[in-house]
Order: structure tokens, then C-alpha cells, then sequence
């Protein structure tokens, strides 16, 4: 198929990513750090999940939702990486309609699901921290199981009106995306006519859902820090805020890159274009690498369990 930027249809077969507009000729070094990292985020959420497995003592509701937080993170950049991978080492750029929606899809939706695992494990330190004897007796395992599927029912619903939204549009200008995967708005972008219902529910989605889920997080730590000022010593406080410590830690990480992201595609037009993109293709690996090593770090638990499988393992190679 040409690459040219005058094709005449209305619903291409295939798109065609470019990668990074302006560094194809360093597709090869760059693939090095997102090869490396998606080994990260393979190897330590598969780690956080068999650790959560078979430590007795993390089966408890916030370890339950880092295990489908985990998940998430591994469908995420799955979604994304390997063709983003095939792009940069063997210069595989087709990427079919049909399969560029469930792309931009999948994209939205595992975004939309981390945001309200968050949120849920939000409101797992509130009841952990203020109401701390009630905790087994409030968030039960059903419990638990109908909030995952909430947040999970959720998030196929309201990112269901993306890809249908996409595939109504006509697409007679060009079929290249200046992309490295298919990102929402830069297939929007290419489309003819007036798309703006589709960047208006973008931003919707992105104010609606994952701003409720930050104000739900906001009101949340606004009550646990209630409870931590009002203990009586301040290592009482340190110690009962350092549980928290993780949480906040991934809530940064996810937010603070998606919203940036999310609002330069709309505004930030002043942006070389490789750093739209570079931006827009890092704030999909940035969450899912570092939240397996946050938690694996700042959790006793889960550092002393993959110490002692370390050990074990090094006792059985020099025995």
C-alpha cells in the first residue's frame, strides 16, 4: 500500500504507524529501553502475582486489587508494545482497521480500570485506617468481587463509544498515523469532517471518570489523614501514613502522566511531534513498570518474600 498522504477512501483497510515521526532512523536503539522495559513489566508483575499467590499473609483486599492492578499493567503494554516492537525492529507498520479500533479500545479501557482499582484501593486504606477493626467485616471477599466488577464493567462500558465513534467517521485525507501505536485522538485526527463529539467525550471520559475517581481518592486520604493526626504519637503517625505510601506512590505515577498526555494531544500543538509521541507512548509503560518495583520495595511483605525465594534459589544452585 502507498504511504502517501493524498489516498481517497472512507474506510481503509489498514492504517499505517510511523512509530516515532523523526527518529526512524533510530527506531533500532530506541526499541533497547522499551524492549528492557517491557521485560520489567513482565517479570515484575508476574512476580507480584506469585508472590500474592502463595504468601498466606497477603490475602488480604489491597494486595488482591495489586494483583488486579498487575493484570491491568500486563494487558496495557501488551496491547501496545509488541507491535509498537515490530514497528521499530522490522519496520511492520500495517496495522489493520479492525484491529487498530480494538487497539485504541483495549488502550482506554485498561486505562479506565487502573483508575478505579486506585480509586478501590483508596477506599481500602480509609476502612485499613478508620475503621480498622471492621475491615475483614466490610470488605469481604464478595465484596471485593463486585467492586472489581463494577470497576471493570465500568470501564468496557464507557470506553465502548471510542472505537464506535472512530469507525462511523470517513477517513479521505490519509491513512498514516503519526504514531507508534493507535492512540485515540491521533486517529481522530485523521478523519474528515467535524469530530468534535469525539474529542468532547474523550475529555468527558477523561473529567468524568478518571476525575471522580481522583476526587473519590482526595476524599478518602482527607479522612485517613484525619485519623493519622488524631493518634497520639508521631511515630503512630509515620508508621500508619507509610502504608499509604505505595498507593500514593502508583496514584502519581498513573495520573499526573495520563492527564498530561490526554491534554497535550488537545492543546499542546507548540510540541515537536516525537514528543507528542514519546510522551503519549511512556505514559502507557511508566505505571506498569514502576508499580510492581514500588510495591515490591515499599512493602515488607512482599520484599521479604522475594528475598527468601532469591535465597532459595541460590541455596539450590550451590548445593
Amino acid at each position: 500500500m502507498s504511504y502517501s498522504n493524498a489516498t481517497d477512501f472512507t474506510n481503509p483497510s489498514t492504517f499505517i504507524l510511523l512509530g516515532i515521526p523523526g527518529l526512524q532512523e533510530a527506531h533500532v536503539w530506541i526499541s533497547i529501553p522499551f524492549c528492557a522495559i517491557y521485560a520489567i513489566v513482565i517479570l515484575g508483575n508476574l512476580t507480584i502475582l506469585f508472590i500474592v499467590k502463595t504468601e498466606p499473609s497477603l490475602h488480604e483486599p489491597m494486595y488482591y486489587f495489586l494483583c488486579i492492578l498487575a493484570i491491568t499493567d500486563l494487558l496495557l503494554t501488551t496491547s501496545t508494545l509488541p507491535k509498537m516492537l515490530s514497528i521499530f525492529w522490522f519496520n511492520s507498520r500495517e496495522i489493520s482497521f479492525s484491529a487498530c479500533l480494538a487497539q485504541l479500545y483495549f488502550v482506554q479501557c485498561f486505562s479506565v480500570i487502573e483508575s478505579g482499582i486506585l480509586a478501590a484501593m483508596a477506599l481500602d486504606r480509609y476502612v485499613a485506617i478508620c475503621h480498622p477493626l471492621r475491615h475483614s467485616t466490610i470488605l469481604t471477599n464478595p465484596v471485593l468481587a463486585k467492586i472489581s466488577l463494577a470497576v471493570v464493567l465500568r470501564s468496557s462500558v464507557v470506553v465502548l463509544p471510542y472505537p464506535l465513534l472512530v469507525r462511523q467517521w470517513s477517513y479521505c485525507r490519509t491513512n498514516i498515523i503519526s504514531h507508534s501505536f493507535c492512540a485515540h485522538m491521533a486517529v481522530v485526527k485523521l478523519a474528515c469532517g467535524d469530530t468534535r463529539v469525539s474529542s468532547y467525550y474523550g475529555l468527558f471520559v477523561l473529567f468524568c471518570m478518571l476525575g471522580l475517581d481522583l476526587v473519590f481518592i482526595a476524599i478518602s486520604y482527607m479522612q485517613i489523614l484525619r485519623a493519622i493526626f488524631s493518634l497520639p504519637t508521631k511515630e503512630a503517625r509515620f508508621k500508619t501514613f507509610w502504608t499509604c505510601g505505595s498507593h500514593l506512590c502508583a496514584i502519581v505515577i498513573f495520573y499526573i502522566p495520563t492527564v498530561f498526555s490526554a491534554l497535550m494531544y488537545r492543546f499542546g500543538q507548540n510540541f515537536p511531534l516525537h514528543v507528542h509521541v514519546l510522551i503519549g507512548s511512556m505514559y502507557l509503560l511508566l505505571s506498569p513498570m514502576l508499580n510492581p518495583i514500588i510495591y515490591g520495595v515499599k512493602t515488607k511483605q512482599i520484599w521479604g518474600r522475594l528475598l527468601w525465594l532469591i535465597s532459595q534459589k541460590q541455596f539450590k544452585v550451590f548445593s
